[in-house]
């Protein structure tokens, strides 16, 4: 999803850092993908605290959850998260993205809903831009997925929902 969201960026001429940590974080810790998409030069990659951020664990909430910029957005699966959100000074919300996937018959694509969440609350790149980007990640024999990838992205926009 984070590298989709940086090739998205780039085909509108913004400027884009893409910094993922899926090492060993996959097998039990909480593996992340930092994503700046900016209209300015970006002067550093490494953030300490975020505008958005996409949870899909409990892990990973507990990690990321204090890291939000006050004013700032999370966004969480609630499927893996047994203790949600608790901040007041942020938006929050809630996409029900792995039931929905299951539901569709499109768990390949979960990772889309996702992202047709953000750009709901967060649109910084259109959905035409996406496609593109998928364009450019995925390998030619696979561009067969990529109308099953916008259907999961509006998917994704139709079933997020504030928390209040």
């Amino acid at each position: 999803m984070g590298k989709i969201l940086a090739y998205s960026g780039l085909m509108e001429g913004k400027e884009v850092t893409w910094m993922p940590a899926y090492g060993p974080e996959q097998r039990g810790g909480t593996a992340n993908c930092t994503v700046i998409v900016a209209d300015e030069e970006i002067a550093s990659p490494v953030l300490s605290s975020y505008d958005v951020v996409i949870v899909l664990n409990q892990p990973s909430l507990e990690k990321f959850e204090p890291k939000v910029k006050k004013g700032g957005a999370i966004i969480y699966d609630s499927y893996g998260i047994m203790n949600p959100p608790t901040r007041k000074d942020i938006r929050v919300y809630k996409i029900n993205a792995m039931d929905t996937a299951a539901q569709l018959g499109m768990t390949k694509v979960f990772n889309m809903i996702v992202l047709g969440g953000l750009l709901k609350v967060c649109p910084m790149v259109s959905i035409d831009s996406v496609l593109k980007g998928l364009r450019k990640t995925l390998p030619e024999r696979h561009w067969k997925l990529i109308p099953m990838n916008e259907e999961a992205i509006r998917k994704g926009m139709e079933i997020i929902e504030e928390v209040k």
